[in-house]
């Protein structure tokens, strides 16, 4: 009966750990820089409160506008309102008086 014994390399205990290693790195790598990663996660927060913000603006001046035209309405139409939105359009004044444009 034949026995051969192997040598155990000191390369072979090396494999499993580079392997996971490897696994590891790769996923960490991903994890932090790719398309769902951290950095990602910051760009799209930053890109959000600059939306709300935008959006914020955007509703105070449509509220603005509202009240504007509120102004304007038929049933409660003011003459001054009128009188300055048609001027301001038109670009006329009287003659007795001073403009002044902001």
């Amino acid at each position: 009966m034949w026995t051969r014994q192997k040598k155990k390399s000191p390369i072979g205990r090396l494999v499993v750990p580079a392997i996971a290693i490897a696994f590891f790195t790769y996923f960490g790598f991903h994890a932090v820089h790719g398309a769902f990663g951290l950095n990602s996660k910051m760009h799209l927060e930053h890109r959000s409160m600059q939306l709300e913000a935008k959006l914020a603006d955007l509703v105070e001046q449509r509220k603005q506008m509202e009240r504007r035209v509120a102004l304007l309405d038929s049933a409660t139409l003011e003459r001054d309102m009128l009188d300055q939105q048609a001027r301001a359009l038109l670009n006329v004044s009287r003659d007795n008086e001073i403009t002044i444009y902001r």
